[in-house]
């Protein structure tokens, strides 16, 4: 069964293009011209993966996204332009997975999209790890299998991307990884991302964190070295 997506963007030339492009590739698609629109039509009838462009009239991408994150884990991409580089970190840390800057490669947009559906089907359990064991890390608890996260028995909620990080952190605690590393971890090794990018989801799981327990440190900054989990 074709993975469907929802393409939200203003520019219909954009809508048009990307659609028969993304069909190509086997996808359904489903285009939206309209923020609020497009709100309620993925509420009604959710998809696998939303492409969102930032500016839009009526409701733009962060306020779709904030809105759909009430609701869904689901994958989102951002369209952004070249010049805003303020909107693409705050969307990341608002829980978008990924972004791509206008004008851009299709085939790298399509590239992006398999590696987030087939993340998404990892982290549900799919046949690859079903029998990957949890991850037990003092008061950390990560379930490949389920999805799930929890610190001191309360849930944290993390989109694939964030899980795919701390997983790679908390497997091995007390060693360092470099964002090159973790940028493999989540997005694989034929995906560049930049540095502000890892960046952004490190800040976005401590916040998570903290929410449940203020006290939460264990996720170490090593400058210009990485990032790693703290052992103890």
């Amino acid at each position: 069964m074709a993975n469907s997506i929802a393409l939200v963007d203003d520019d219909k030339n954009i809508l048009q293009s990307l659609s028969v492009a993304l069909e190509a590739e086997g996808f359904a698609v489903r285009t939206y011209n309209d923020g609020a629109e497009a709100l309620k039509a993925m509420v009604a009838q959710p998809v696998d993966l939303a492409i969102l462009d930032i500016k839009m009239p009526r409701m733009d991408g962060m306020e779709l996204l904030a809105s759909l994150r009430k609701q869904s884990a689901m994958p989102v991409i951002f369209l952004t332009s070249k010049d805003d580089e303020v909107d693409e970190v705050l969307g990341l840390r608002m829980g978008a997975d990924d972004y791509i800057k206008k004008p851009f490669s299709q085939r790298l947009l399509v590239e992006r999209i398999r590696a987030l559906l087939r993340r998404g089907e990892i982290a549900r359990g799919g046949a690859d790890i079903q029998a990957e064991p949890v991850v037990q890390r003092g008061d950390l608890t990560l379930d490949p299998g389920r999805h799930q996260c929890t610190w001191k028995s309360q849930d944290v909620d993390l989109t694939v991307t964030e899980f795919l990080i701390l997983k790679s952190l908390a497997v091995r605690p007390g060693h360092v990884k470099s964002r090159d590393q973790l940028m493999d971890s989540a997005y694989g090794e034929h995906i560049y991302v930049d540095d502000r990018t890892i960046d952004s989801h490190i800040k976005r799981l401590r916040k998570k964190f903290k929410a449940v327990d203020t006290d939460f440190v264990q996720i170490e900054t090593l400058y210009g070295v990485g990032y790693r989990y703290r052992d103890h």
